[in-house]
């Protein structure tokens, strides 16, 4: 005989002995797992009621997340992403060099800033003084002044409720008129349009109140404006200071995208011309950093409510389980049967993890119907648009897949390990 012939049947015989085993199509596989869930249709929806609060919990728990954070970066945006803020830090060596030179800022750095740092569309000098204002009738009160430019409005995005903001025309002409903050003018007056056209004086010069203003977005008292502040032209104020320094300038860049060159191109004018100590120190400040910090705490608490939320897909898990276990040893005649006609243990074990991935997977799609239902809902409902991530419903339902394939492990090796001589004389 022929020794390929030889070589050939056997390996043509274990061929046609693995096709044998594997007969049985997933489409059968599919169909038989649809048959058993027709059959107890109640135990299949509440087994499946786990997986769809699960994958709910985290579609919504991202979307409440990334509510969060558009919410603080939008607040944020309305203080001013754009603006750098500059001020004098110190020099000198030691504490006592520090508190005898003052190297302040002026109105020259301004200027100087402005020519060099191409870019600005605002500037503003802002010299704080506390003063003494007295009112018609004597009454006196301590508050915060605060000289300024016109452009502080649009650098520090001031909302103008009655009135108006002091203009060029009133800077350059020193005319002593001021704005006064929305809760000076209610304490003050009883209401912010009863404050227009009133008067102070400081040091003996009169003011009138041309307008009343507000912060768009409270900043939460880390800013030079307080309840109590009035504005006033920086012009008018350095006649109470009579020199050329201020505590801090603002500029304002056209977008947020040059705002990091700009801060050191910014500091670098400033330190040019000879103009201050070679040992003194100014900080620029901007809100990017702070826009950065606020996005990555976002994302983390996100996350960290993704994880308890994963919880709940990991108890639908378990719950799955216990239940196919109950299925296998109500099944275990059917298992006898099917074996004895030839199932192998691979379509055993296929089969009743097929089952629990269907009921996971069906409870993943509900959920995440459920879950996309409220930020849907926002948005044709009302004008905010509520955001959402198509990635959180991927997440979810890779999620609900691995819980079936991983809790329903135990449940199908059980059944594909059963004896089937045993199998077909249980009661």
């Amino acid at each position: 005989m022929n020794p390929v012939t030889q070589q050939t049947r056997p390996r043509t015989f274990e061929q046609t002995l693995l096709s044998a085993r594997r007969t049985m199509l997933m489409s059968e596989i599919l169909k038989i797992s649809m048959d058993s869930f027709r059959a107890s249709k109640t135990r299949f929806m509440l087994t499946a009621l786990g997986m769809v609060i699960g994958t709910a919990s985290v579609i919504l728990v991202v979307t409440i997340g990334m509510t969060g954070k558009q919410y603080v970066l939008e607040l944020l945006e309305k203080i001013g992403t754009n603006q750098v803020e500059v001020e004098y830090a110190g020099g000198g060596a030691s504490p006592t060099e520090r508190a005898r030179y003052n190297d302040y800022l002026t109105t020259e750095d301004e200027r100087a800033v402005e020519r060099q740092v191409p870019g600005i569309m605002y500037s503003s000098p802002v010299l704080e003084m506390h003063n003494r204002l007295t009112f018609p009738g004597g009454m006196q009160k301590d508050t915060t002044v605060l000289g300024v430019s016109p452009q502080y409005q649009d650098i520090r995005n001031l909302v103008v409720i009655d009135g108006r903001f002091f203009d060029d025309i009133d800077s350059s002409t020193d005319a002593p008129v001021a704005v006064v903050n929305y809760p000076f003018a209610k304490d003050r007056y009883g209401s912010y349009d009863a404050a227009v056209n009133q008067t102070f004086e400081i040091l003996g010069l009169p003011f009138t109140i041309v307008g009343v203003f507000k912060e768009s977005v409270s900043d939460f008292g880390q800013s030079e404006i307080t309840d109590d502040t009035v504005l006033i032209p920086y012009p008018v104020a350095r006649r109470f200071t009579g020199t050329d320094r201020v505590n801090q300038i603002y500029f304002s860049m056209q977008n947020m995208g040059e705002v990091p060159d700009a801060k050191q191109q910014i500091l670098d004018a400033i330190k040019s011309d000879g103009r201050h100590r070679s040992n003194s120190v100014y900080h620029a400040q901007t809100l990017t950093e702070l826009l950065t910090t606020a996005a990555e705490i976002s994302d983390a608490l996100t996350a960290v409510l993704v994880l308890v939320a994963a919880v709940t897909l990991a108890v639908g898990g378990v719950g799955i389980m216990n239940i196919m276990l109950a299925n296998v040893r109500s099944r275990i005649r059917e298992i006898g049967i099917r074996k004895a006609l030839g199932a192998t243990y691979r379509e055993i074990k296929l089969q009743f993890l097929t089952e629990a991935v269907l009921i996971s997977l069906t409870g993943g799609v509900v959920g995440s119907v459920l879950g996309l239902t409220l930020p849907f809902s926002i948005r044709i409902f009302t004008d905010y648009a509520f955001p959402f991530s198509w990635w959180s419903v991927l997440a979810a339902l890779t999620a609900a897949v691995t819980v079936g394939v991983v809790f329903g492990t135990v449940p199908a090796t059980r059944a594909a390990q059963m004896d089937p001589v045993e199998s077909l004389k249980y009661e």
